[in-house]
């Protein structure tokens, strides 16, 4: 459980960015073409020139349970027919990997045809993966990816337009909006992250370390002055490891428009989910999440060279060794914000790693403030068990991600209150005394901290109980957007009164503006986007707001999270303004590149307004939670549009 865990954590940092590249290795050359031989019909032609010094393994073959080679396409609506078709005889081998087992692969070029039947409408290109296999002598690749995008004689040309020539949010009538992209705000998130680490200072596996670190620097060197320096010197390498952590994120080709989707990939979600719940029984006490030992015990070994040297050494053990207090807070921080960017989480990251090395060096400066220092005790054993809560209630907010994005309806507004409701309780019971764990201690008096967390989360579950009523009372303005949407995702039937947008459709609100004369808003949303509920759930309820939106709008919710997979004749790929090739097979994939190409962001909510001819009226608008500079905006839009009617 304990690797388990470790590697759960690990992939917060690493895995994120092999899912936004693919670093698997191919041979170069593939040609694939297409020809047609029926109605609905067709042949794939798979030929590889010259292989070099590889073997590729020849087609239907099972080795290990595993196919030598194999189609997949993105809908279901293209099926091949029978097996692969082989253009001329492999050679036949007796394989050292599978002991003299007789296997077939190609040498010198390769090539094979497949036979495929579409049903319904043909598009005029077909996306697909051809996994194959290679190797040589005792290398082994099965399943190597060769993505290819092939033209189909008589198939409907995709309906899907991205860059839209007309639109130039550069250049709008009436210069209102937002300059450039949203303020990701960069020193909210820093001293989110200096939170953090100051929650992390006082669980059991940092805070002893202080006083015996501090006492260690100041009475080893026989010069004061030197050694208040150490101490400084290893706070800043304590900041600066932190630091360190996120240059994988700033090295990989990573696009923002990837790490906007981490926060609403499903799989991820629950796979945060999984990750939560393992921190929340780590601090619950049921084993402790810890990176390998050998790791800890070389950096230790590393801490008596040189005097810089060792230092470093010194904080990367501490790193390592309060792994498991430390992991779950600075994972939670940077899981929170890893949509936003490489640069939004080193500035995170910093803050945590300052909270937690800023210490060392103020009590070496000032050694009398370590009398003032609470004991080690029960208290901290405390603290990691409301944390764990906490990870619990986080991580129910990532399945509600999840459940968001694919419409299961398993967490409605009401259960996700509930569930919070719930930890709430709990939490009180454990401070209370009431609720323990096999390693926690028995409450013998109450302090007066305990007594104030006890009513601050006390408080916090009194205010989220109205929450599961039917009543006005249940909006919690306070968590808004963090529960799913009241109006549309609810156990009670959806408020009648709740203004509705068109979903998806921008081409049927393109049609219905020109016809009532009316500008397009565009919603730029998604199911999991935590800041647009806040808008439809604060902002749109406005009188003003309302109105505008009902009255003078075509207002069209575009959705960049979601997962439906578009009609076979309207997936493509698209050549984007940076010349690298998209493929567009999902509605969210249409829209979030929509948005990327037109309107230069990747965060939601983003709102555009612009004419039935796709002429941009004003500049965008981003997250803007005060209702009367939200409408000031329409109506700058509204005004740009009568203005050009009257020319």
């Amino acid at each position: 459980m304990q690797k388990l865990a470790a590697l759960l954590f690990v992939f917060i940092f690493s895995g994120i960015s092999s899912f936004a590249q693919d670093s698997t290795n191919s041979i170069p050359g593939w040609k694939v073409e297409s020809r047609k031989t029926g109605e609905g019909s067709y042949e794939l032609l798979f030929n590889l020139p010259t292989v070099a010094k590889w073997q590729v393994y020849a087609p239907n073959q099972v080795l290990l349970d595993i196919k030598t080679t194999e189609l997949q396409f993105s809908d279901s609506s293209v099926q091949q027919q029978g097996e692969f078709i082989l253009n001329e005889a492999p050679l036949e081998i007796s394989s050292p990997i599978f002991e003299g087992t007789k296997i077939k692969v190609y040498e010198g070029k390769a090539g094979w045809k497949a036979l495929i039947r579409i049903e319904g409408t043909v598009p005029a290109k077909l996306q697909g993966t051809l996994l194959y296999t290679y190797g040589r002598d005792n290398e082994f690749y099965p399943s190597t990816p060769l993505p290819f995008v092939v033209e189909l004689e008589g198939g409907v040309q995709a309906s899907t337009s991205i860059k839209i020539a007309s639109l130039d949010i550069n250049k709008p009538v009436n210069d209102c909006g937002d300059e450039g992209t949203e303020n990701k705000s960069m020193l909210s998130i820093f001293l989110l992250g200096f939170l953090g680490g100051l929650v992390a200072l006082l669980t059991p596996c940092v805070f002893p370390m202080v006083p015996v670190t501090v006492t260690f620097f100041t009475k080893k060197s026989q010069d004061r002055r030197k050694g208040i320096s150490n101490a400084v010197l290893y706070g800043f390498f304590i900041f600066l490891i932190y630091i360190l952590i996120t240059i994988p994120f700033h090295l990989a080709n990573i696009s923002p428009e990837i790490l906007n989707n981490i926060s609403t990939n499903v799989w991820l979600n629950l796979l945060f989910f999984a990750v939560f719940v393992t921190f929340a029984l780590s601090f619950f006490g049921l084993f402790e999440i810890g990176l390998p030992a050998g790791l800890a015990n070389k950096a230790d070994s590393k801490s008596g060279m040189g005097n810089i040297g060792g230092i470093f050494f010194m904080a990367a053990t501490l790193a390592i060794v309060s792994f498991s207090c430390t992991g779950p807070i600075l994972g939670t921080l940077l899981v929170g914000v890893v949509d936003q960017g490489a640069w939004p989480l080193t500035a995170g990251a910093a803050g945590f790693g300052l909270a937690l090395g800023l210490p060392f060096a103020l009590f070496a400066m000032f050694p009398n403030w370590l009398q003032s220092l609470p004991k080690s005790g029960g208290w901290m054993t405390d603290v990691k068990v409301v944390l764990g809560f906490v990870e619990l209630a986080l991580a129910v907010k990532f399945l509600s991600n999840a459940d968001l994005v694919k419409q299961w309806g398993l967490l409605k507004r009401e259960v996700f209150i509930g569930l919070w409701v719930i930890i709430g309780i709990l939490i009180v019971l454990y401070l209370s005394g009431k609720l323990r764990f096999a390693h926690s201690s028995p409450v013998k008096k109450f302090s007066f901290t305990r007594i104030a967390f006890i009513v601050l989360f006390a408080s916090i579950t009194l205010y989220l109980i109205p929450g599961l009523t039917n009543t006005s009372w249940a909006r919690l303005k306070l968590i808004s957007g963090f529960p799913p949407p009241r109006g549309t995702y609810s156990l009670y039937n959806q408020d009648k009164n709740l203004f509705e947008p068109m979903h998806n459709n921008y081409a049927e609100a393109l049609a219905l503006a020109k016809k009532e004369n009316k500008p397009v808003l565009i919603d730029f949303t998604g199911w999991a986007c935590v800041n647009c509920r806040r808008m439809e759930e604060n902002v749109w309820p406005d009188p003003l707001v309302d109105s505008l939106m009902r009255k003078e709008f075509i207002v069209v919710s575009l959705y960049v999270d979601e997962r439906s997979k578009l009609p076979l004749a309207e997936q493509s790929t698209v050549t984007l303004d940076n010349g690298t090739e998209k493929p567009i097979i999902t509605v969210g994939d249409k829209w979030a590149t929509f948005q990327t190409e037109n309107f230069n962001a990747t965060s939601q909510p983003q709102y555009a307004i612009i004419t039935p001819d796709q002429v941009a009226l004003t500049r965008t608008k981003f997250y803007t939670p005060n209702a009367e500079e939200f409408a000031a905006w329409l109506e700058c839009g509204l005004e740009a549009f009568r203005k050009g009617n009257n020319r």
